[in-house]
């Protein structure tokens, strides 16, 4: 047990010392948001899903959100070939979704409104206010793709131990701490590209 252990810092201390990261500071936050993220579970974050700068992987335009529903990261483009680095829980491969959307909207501490779909397969999903036992957590950017609705998010969570698995709807989950750092840097109409 403790070689496996061993061998597994060994493999993440390697594949980080090949790259160039860098811790980045939480964001500030509100009264409302300190208290009720303090009611929400903690859970500790596997170090391969920090919160990182790293140099961008993507070539996308800075202001892009991508997604990598495989590897369960999802990068915000930065200026200067940079990007932040976010660990992120993605759909089940049954209910994953692909494509290029935009922001349409931004809500803080969003309601959350099952879809028909989902009530349909799940009868004890309700709709469920804003508030520290709201699945969509503390921050949501509404997913629209030419115009309409996709009915995806990328949205915080009351689940922080799933970070880093596929488990949800479709939806990306994020940290509460993390959609809040990505949801101040977000503007409106930022392009989202979900491989």
């Amino acid at each position: 047990m403790f070689l496996r252990m061993l061998g597994a810092v060994v493999v993440i201390g390697l594949s980080l010392a090949g790259c160039n990261f860098k811790g980045v500071p939480d964001p500030d936050v509100s009264t409302r948001d300190r208290e009720w993220m303090s009611l929400v579970p903690q859970a500790d974050v596997d170090p391969q899903y920090g919160r990182y700068m790293i140099d961008d992987p993507t070539g996308e335009a800075p202001g892009t959100i991508v997604v990598d529903q495989k590897s369960r990261l999802l990068y915000f483009v930065l200026p200067d070939r940079k990007a932040i680095r976010y660990g992120v829980a993605v759909g089940d491969e049954a209910y994953g979704w692909t494509g290029t959307a935009e922001v349409a909207r931004k809500a803080e501490w969003p309601n959350w409104h099952p879809p028909a779909e989902m009530q349909a397969r799940w009868p004890h999903v309700r709709f469920t206010e804003g508030g520290p036992n709201n699945p969509l957590g503390a921050r949501a950017l509404y997913l629209y793709e030419n115009g309409r609705d996709t009915l995806y998010r990328i949205h915080g969570t009351n689940e922080p131990e799933k970070i880093g698995q596929a488990v949800s709807s479709g939806c990306i989950r994020m940290r509460n701490i993390d959609v809040i750092d990505l949801y101040n840097r977000t503007k409106v109409g930022a392009r989202v590209v979900v491989k």
